[in-house]
């Protein structure tokens, strides 16, 4: 009887968790288009292919426009889930027009759901801004690009004019994004220091450029009521789905044992728990993938080995590409280490900043100090600079090498800027 009440309450949980994930999620599909997804029913594919297109578009820096045609965004799909690893191979074997597949998209999703917190991610890309934000994460200082092969060689001839009138349309390009964003703060100085003393909270002190637009435009605030409404119902749903959350996994078990094996999937085998019957019969693959890990280990230190002897009679050249990368990585560990004194060992939020004027001199409130963010952005302006400088020095080496290389030919260096 307990049993049976148990079972009961979980298939009543279960369309509840699936409409709070639905309602959480942008587009989101009622809860009967996962329930014919999970027997694979073809009237389920389109609304699942429009899920995953719109939650990928979100999630890339690089989004979609949403008025592609659906052969041309479940093609965009495939390659957005192959880009992030995903490992089943039945999603790059549907058809691109959306007609089959409901079941290994539902897992796509799935599998999307479990590598992130997904609901919360897509509210923060999506979220009503009303201040001024500025980005402020220095996780792009650590990828640096590192340096090149001092050799190259080219498959074809090389239109020099062209690559000159490609870097003029760079420069002017970036020109122009320099005075948009000069005039922008500008603008931003001009509000804030005109709209002193006009907010309600004194830790602020000024309004924003979203606040200033609803004084001078009421009618707004209408749209910007229900787009907070909006922020507040996808909220409540995703608080909803995570309480809600393990119903729908256990249901997604089921799912996953409804699908036919695949025969070139790539197995990756649970971690061993225990010391139960499952963990004896796992025994045998564990001590199979540590054989391979040793046996490319070796592989791995042989290809070293032959790759330091093959560098190692390059010459000068390669040798001081070598310094310069370890003079490179040395300069990050130290504003690595700098970073971490000076925050006293915390790390700083990866997340936007709201821009506040204060007074030079008065108390400020708990975030980032411009005078900090300026320092952080010179040294860095300063890194890049001097690798310019190297990357320049070692063009020049190469033209001189190659100029050499050709008997009768005058060549004139580009002056130096």
């Amino acid at each position: 009887m307990g049993r049976r009440r148990h079972l009961a309450d979980a298939a009543g949980a279960l369309p509840e968790a699936i409409a709070a994930l639905s309602r959480s999620l942008p587009a989101g599909p009622s809860p009967e288009i996962f329930r014919r997804a999970k027997f694979d029913r073809p009237e389920a594919a389109p609304a699942l292919w429009r899920l995953l297109f719109r939650v990928l578009s979100l999630l890339r820096a690089d989004r979609a426009s949403a008025s592609r045609a659906p052969e041309a965004q479940a093609r965009w799909v495939k390659a957005a889930l192959r880009a992030q690893g995903y490992p089943r191979l039945g999603l790059a074997r549907l058809p691109e027009d959306g007609s089959q597949g409901s079941r290994e998209l539902l897992l796509a999703l799935a599998w999307l759901l479990a590598r992130e917190p997904l609901p919360e991610r897509l509210l923060a890309q999506t979220r009503v801004r009303l201040g001024d934000e500025m980005p402020v994460c220095e996780c792009g200082a650590l990828a640096s690009p590192g340096q090149p092969a001092p050799r190259v060689d080219t498959a074809g001839p090389v239109d020099v004019r062209r690559l000159q009138w490609l870097m003029g349309k760079l420069r002017f390009r970036w020109r122009n994004l320099m005075a948009s964003q000069q005039e922008q703060c500008a603008l931003l100085g001009k509000i804030h220091a005109y709209t002193r003393g006009c907010h309600g909270d004194r830790s602020l002190g000024h309004l924003s450029v979203a606040e200033t637009e609803l004084l001078r435009d009421p009618e707004g605030g209408r749209q910007l009521l229900q787009r907070l409404e909006s922020e507040n119902a996808r909220l409540e749903a995703a608080l909803e789905w995570r309480r809600r959350e393990l119903v729908f996994w256990q249901w997604m078990d089921t799912v996953l044992g409804a699908c036919p094996p695949e025969a070139s999937q790539p197995t990756f085998p649970p971690r061993l728990r225990g010391r139960g019957r499952r963990a004896g019969a796992w025994g045998p693959v564990a001590w199979e993938l540590q054989a391979l890990q040793e046996e490319l280990q070796a592989a791995v230190g042989a290809r070293r080995a032959a790759w330091a002897a093959r560098v190692g009679g390059q010459g000068p050249e390669w040798s001081a590409a070598r310094q310069a990368a370890q003079e490179a990585v040395g300069r990050e560990l130290a504003a690595l280490r700098q970073a971490w004194a000076r925050g006293g060992g915390r790390a700083q939020p990866h997340r936007p900043h709201r821009l506040v004027r204060t007074e030079a001199g008065g108390p400020g409130g708990p975030g980032l100090r411009a005078a900090e963010v300026i320092g952080v952005l010179r040294s860095r302006e300063a890194c890049l600079e001097e690798m310019l400088c190297q990357l320049q020095e070692q063009c020049r080496q190469q033209l001189a090498r190659l100029a050499g290389a050709l008997p009768g030919l005058i060549w004139i260096p580009p002056p130096r800027r």
